[in-house]
């Protein structure tokens, strides 16, 4: 099996760039993640804003995918994020939803023990996820930083884009060029003070491709529901480009009319947040399979 290391990074999402590796559909691998920080923060003692600001965010890879060609689809199902053993949450002036009352920056150093994360003595059942996760934007779309999330993917900093989801990602270049980093081992939707509990792991995938299939924001699929994910300037935006693609797969899948398919929307869809404090946010619009499945969704793209 493949390893690819930690030390291969980008900071941007670009239309063209140099590949580390390259796998072919269907196979495993394991990637190597860095935490946000690029493991800079290892004491709460730490002044955060000293921290070089340069290098955060980097994505492992990128990774060619044999016979990715625009107009593809990327599968990606996540077999394992295996977590190390700390990671840290900050909270800091200016940042999050609630930054304007935070006095001073604090930096929390979190151990993890038999799979809960230990803060001030509560011990909280961790889920690991990934923040950033992307490939090669459209040309058109020019370039997009690991910070920031996008039709690409990049930082979407979704709890669902975890063990056991299938995620699908549009394909804009040849080879689709992976790239993927800033786990967390717990974090709640919203993401509301900034981080969640930024670590280091390793992530464990199976990368595949449907091909002839395209999508225009990226789908994650659950046990129990598919989801598409899209992001926006203001949560309206996102929420109006997550719910029109949302009742247009419905639409289509189910072979209703449009206002049939909405009112459906309507009656079984939820809508939740997954991040309100990158440079965009982030929702998703979350359609269960008991009204209609991912694979019948992808069939009539």
């Amino acid at each position: 099996m493949k390893v690819i290391s930690r030390d291969k990074v980008i900071y941007k999402f670009k239309h063209e760039m140099k590949h580390v590796d390259t796998i072919l559909p269907g196979e495993i691998i394991k990637v190597e993640t860095n935490d946000c920080w690029f493991q800079q923060v290892t004491s709460e003692e730490q002044v955060i804003e000293e921290i070089n600001y340069d290098i955060l965010n980097p994505a492992t890879g990128p990774i060619y995918i044999e016979g990715a060609e625009t107009g593809d689809i990327l599968q990606i199902k996540i077999i394992e994020i295996d977590v190390e053993d700390k990671g840290s949450a900050v909270a800091v002036p200016g940042e999050g939803v609630l930054g304007d009352q935070v006095k001073e920056p604090i930096v929390k150093i979190i151990s993890i023990e038999d799979d809960y994360a230990i803060y001030n003595g509560i011990k909280l059942p961790i889920e690991p996820m990934i923040g950033v996760i992307g490939v090669a934007p459209a040309e058109e779309d020019g370039e997009w930083a690991t910070d920031s999330p996008w039709k690409h993917g990049g930082n979407m900093d979704t709890t669902d884009i975890k063990e056991g989801s299938i995620l699908y990602l549009p394909v804009k270049q040849k080879g689709a060029l992976l790239a993927l980093g800033d786990c967390h081992a717990i974090m709640g939707d919203g993401e509301i003070c900034f981080t969640g509990l930024e670590i280091p792991a390793v992530v464990t995938i199976k990368v595949d491709l449907i091909k002839d299939k395209t999508i225009v924001w990226p789908l994650v699929e659950t046990k129990d529901s598919t989801m598409i994910i899209a992001s926006g300037d203001s949560l309206e935006d996102a929420v109006y480009e997550a719910t029109n693609y949302a009742v247009q797969y419905t639409k289509n899948s189910l072979g209703i009319k449009w206002e049939e398919a909405y009112i459906l929307a309507s009656l079984t869809m939820d809508l939740k947040i997954s991040q309100v404090v990158d440079p965009k946010v982030t929702v998703r619009a979350v359609i269960p399979k008991h009204v209609v499945s991912t694979k019948r969704i992808i069939e009539s793209l």
